[in-house]
């Protein structure tokens, strides 16, 4: 006989806006965070972060994803690596315009309630990107320094809207590292990475 906690269906809520194309152009800001937030990509020295191996596939991976994807512009400066997790800000360009192939911010102000993700993922979206980059990551770590369980089953992300908020995201992104401290991600417990 099956119990009461048996019978419940593990059903995920999406933090994803209903409705929004996810592959519109524009800037997002993500966050992976590494399963059970285990410190695998390094340390905090002195206000620094100290990439170890599986900190370097993560940087590595993170600007080869734009390499492949040529609808996705990544920055250097809008993207940083902490022991747990990552931020950075993800460009999709459609219909490329500017010197630089990038568009002005764009979303979709209209849409404001949360929802189910779709069953599927379109290509050239966010999750598309996020999916691949997840992957190449951990089949990277998995074949070169013998490691599973690097991601968490999701990842948080922001519709940018406007130059105000991102410029206040390139900043938290920068600080991040000397604000480690305080960050609600830095916790005792959890595995640490050895490579």
């Amino acid at each position: 006989m099956k119990t009461s906690s048996q019978n419940i269906s593990h059903q995920r809520k999406s933090t994803r806006m209903q409705g929004y194309d996810y592959s519109s152009a524009g800037a997002y800001f993500i966050t992976l965070v590494t399963y059970q937030r285990d410190m695998l990509f390094g340390d905090i020295k002195n206000g620094e972060m100290k990439l170890n191996r599986h900190g370097e596939i993560v940087r590595e991976e993170w600007f080869k994803s734009a390499d492949i994807r040529k609808e996705i512009r990544l920055y250097p400066e809008e993207f940083v690596v902490m022991p747990n997790h990552i931020h950075g800000i993800v460009w999709i360009v459609v219909d490329v315009v500017g010197a630089d192939g990038v568009r002005p911010i764009e979303a979709n102000n209209d849409v404001k309630a949360h929802g189910h993700a779709p069953l599927h993922r379109k290509p050239k979206s966010l999750s598309s990107f996020v999916a691949g980059f997840k992957s190449s990551v951990t089949k990277r770590i998995r074949d070169e320094l013998n490691e599973t369980g690097i991601w968490q089953r999701n990842y948080h992300d922001r519709i940018i809207r406007n130059e105000r908020e991102l410029d206040a995201i390139r900043k938290y992104i920068e600080m991040n590292p000397l604000n480690w401290e305080q960050d609600e991600e830095n916790h005792p417990y959890g595995r640490t990475a050895s490579a």
